[in-house]
This record gives structure tokens, C-alpha cells and sequence, in this order.
């Protein structure tokens, strides 16, 4: 499970894990034995490595740019192993397949002990942004006019995702304007498995008035560093799914897989 990515499909994922368990490879490699594009810019094959297995948990971006099996990589990694994207995003409305944009985003990764921003950047959504938006969350047409386009910045944001779990609170909204930036800019379909706090808190926490970021923030006395932009609500966000995790152990979660069980299991039937 990991968070963000082109997929070219399942049965060139597998070729690829075969190359990898023969060793780490580097993107070049990967194009022309996987994908069988020979001489492919070095650019275009990073591009092409982090959109087929960037959203597979078995797979990590070494520091020299090369590709690698994770430990384990033969079944579900460890929750402590486990490296999450958790993402924020503010948007021009709600509409992510219409004509909304996304005006800002952020990335913070929690792993194990880890919890640190990893990418935040405002954007510029190439539209006006309505009023009762900007009073929300305090971004103006004047701020991200000099901000850069998402297609400017999708390579260093899947960067950021690649190889880890997407999480977000309310998580279909994120993926799909998410997925629609990058379709749009990339021409690829996001792929991966991604949790939601929400259901996770609606599975762990029964009972609560709401779930809601805001009250669930008041609920565990987690402090905003700034509400309704992106990087404050990722931040908590984090903060939060490590709550959830620490329930997810205490109910038997050992694995991403269990995790996974419990996020897919209706409130209804959890806990039985």
C-alpha cells in the first residue's frame, strides 16, 4: 500500500519485482527491461520508474536514485515499517473532475517516530478562487498568482508520495483532486491503496458527536499550527493517524495488511 502513482499495469509491476529480486536497479534499467523503452532520457525514466512503483509497499527509492525490495518484500510490511503520505489539500470548490483546482498542498510523512512535512507548496489553479474559499482558508488570487502550476510541480510531489501509504482525513476528496491534477498533468491514473482517518476514527472511536477533523483534533488536544491550509491540516492529520495506529495495535494490527482489514471492515460488523 502506498500512495501515489501512474499505474502501466499489474503485469509490468510483477516483471519489475522479478528484476528487483535480482538486485537494486536503477530507473534506466527498469525502462528498457520492464516498460522496453530503450535509451530513455535519464528525466523521463525517473518519471516512468516512480509512476509504476511508487504506490507498491514492497518497492522504496533508495538514496542513490535506485530501486530496491524492501525488507519483508514477499508479504505485508511492518506498521513500524510502514511509511505513510499523509496529504491536505485546498481546492477552489469541490468539484475535483469539473472545473475546481487545487490552490495548495502538502505532504507529511509519518514513520514510526518520523513525522515531518515533505512537500508543501501553494498553487496556482489557472482560475479565480470564490470568495467564501479565500475566507476560508485565507488563500487569495494574490498569493498564488507568482505560485507554480500543478504541472510544475508534479514530479517533485509524486517524488513525495512515492513509495509510501496515502492517508488523508476524508480521503476520497484528496485522491480525487489529486488524481485529477495528475491525470491533467501527467496523463496517469493514480494507483494504490489509501486509508482514511475518518473511517479509521469511525471504527476505533464509536460514539463520537463528530468526526470531523476539527473535533477530533479538540477530542485528543491536538493544536492546529494553521486550520484550512494545507500544511496545518497535514501536520494533524499525522498526528491523529498516529493515535490511530496506536488503537489499530492495541485491536491486533501488527501488519499494513491487518490495518488494511480494519480500515475495509464496516463500522457495523468491527469488533465483533
Amino acid at each position: 500500500m502506498i500512495g501515489i502513482t501512474g499505474r502501466p499495469g499489474g503485469t509490468l509491476i510483477d516483471q519489475a519485482l522479478l528484476l528487483l529480486a535480482e538486485g537494486t536497479q536503477d530507473a534506466t534499467t527498469l525502462a528498457t527491461k520492464v516498460l522496453g523503452l530503450p535509451n530513455t532520457p535519464a528525466a523521463v525514466a525517473e518519471r516512468l520508474a516512480v509512476a509504476l512503483l511508487g504506490a507498491d509497499p514492497r518497492v522504496r527509492q533508495q538514496t542513490d536514485g535506485r530501486w530496491a525490495l524492501v525488507r519483508a518484500a514477499q508479504g505485508s510490511p511492518m506498521l513500524e515499517s510502514t511509511a505513510f503520505a499523509v496529504i491536505d489539500v485546498e481546492t477552489t470548490g469541490m468539484a475535483a473532475s469539473g472545473e475546481d483546482r487545487i490552490t495548495e498542498i502538502a505532504v507529511v510523512v509519518v514513520e514510526g517516530a518520523r513525522r515531518e512535512v515533505a512537500f508543501a507548496s501553494l498553487v496556482n489553479p489557472g482560475r479565480p478562487i470564490p470568495g467564501r474559499i479565500q475566507d476560508l482558508t485565507g488563500i487569495t488570487d494574490a498569493m498564488v498568482a507568482d505560485a507554480p502550476t500543478f504541472d510544475q510541480i508534479a514530479d517533485e510531489l509524486l517524488a513525495a508520495m512515492a513509495g509510501r501509504v496515502f492517508v488523508a482525513h476524508n480521503a476520497r476528496f484528496d485522491w480525487g483532486f489529486v488524481g485529477a491534477e495528475v491525470r491533467r498533468a501527467r496523463d496517469l491514473v493514480l494507483d494504490g491503496p489509501r486509508l482514511c482517518t475518518v473511517k479509521l476514527a469511525r471504527r476505533f472511536y464509536r460514539g463520537e458527536p463528530s468526526y470531523g477533523l476539527d473535533a477530533l483534533a479538540t477530542r485528543f488536544g491536538l493544536e492546529f499550527p494553521a486550520r484550512h491550509r494545507a500544511s496545518g491540516d497535514a501536520i494533524v492529520t499525522g498526528m491523529l493517524l498516529e493515535r490511530l495506529l496506536g488503537a489499530a495495535r492495541e485491536r491486533g494490527a501488527r501488519t499494513l495488511a491487518d490495518l488494511e482489514v480494519m480500515h475495509r471492515t464496516p463500522v457495523a460488523e468491527f469488533g465483533r
